[in-house]
């Protein structure tokens, strides 16, 4: 098995990478500090926004999947998608950042 990062620590090293970035970033909702999910919320300068979730492939590689779609959504479309995802697992840590290009941010690929 293959040792992971506790989800808090994870949560604060992409804070402070955003930090660096001048890119600015907020903990939109707290989850479990040691395994919960992550949702990264990305707004775009037009009242539009991208969520990604974090997933593996079969190879075990992490990637972020665009769970909004492929597109930008309305930014209340992407509101409710993570209300409801939150409904589901209340242990689910939400990140919003303030940059239509999640990969300025992210070290992973962003698939779909």
């Amino acid at each position: 098995m293959e040792a992971r990062l506790k989800t808090g620590i994870w949560v604060k090293a992409l804070i402070r990478r955003c930090d660096l970035a001048a890119t600015p970033a907020a903990v939109i909702a707290r989850g479990d500090p040691d395994a919960g999910a992550v949702l990264l919320r990305f707004d775009g300068r037009d009242g539009t926004a991208v969520v990604v979730a974090q997933t593996r492939q079969p190879d075990g590689a992490l990637v972020w999947l665009r769970s909004t779609g492929a597109a930008p959504v309305a930014g209340a479309d992407a509101d409710a998608y993570i209300e409801r995802q939150r409904r589901r697992d209340p242990d689910l840590w939400v990140i919003e950042i303030e940059t239509a290009m999640p990969e300025t941010v992210l070290d992973e690929p962003v698939i779909g």
